[in-house]
């Protein structure tokens, strides 16, 4: 019974179509490479706010910054 949580964070487009597409990708992976039940397939979709997100050290949107420059 596999359980996949997908963390993103909470900005742009993340309608509930985008995440249905998603939960449907991950399922098909998990059922074409490893031959899981889609039946018994759990995804969770779970967005953090972006103040709330870090990259090397840095808040997402201050390392967004620095890489711009």
């Amino acid at each position: 019974m596999p359980y996949v949580r997908v963390q993103i964070t909470r900005e742009g487009d993340t309608s509930p179509e985008r995440k249905a597409e998603v939960i449907r990708g991950v399922t098909s992976v998990l059922e074409d490479v490893l031959d899981k039940d889609p039946r018994s397939t759990f995804v969770v979709i779970e967005e953090v706010e972006l103040e709330s997100w870090g990259i090397g050290g840095l808040p997402v949107e201050e390392y967004r910054r620095s890489r711009a420059d």
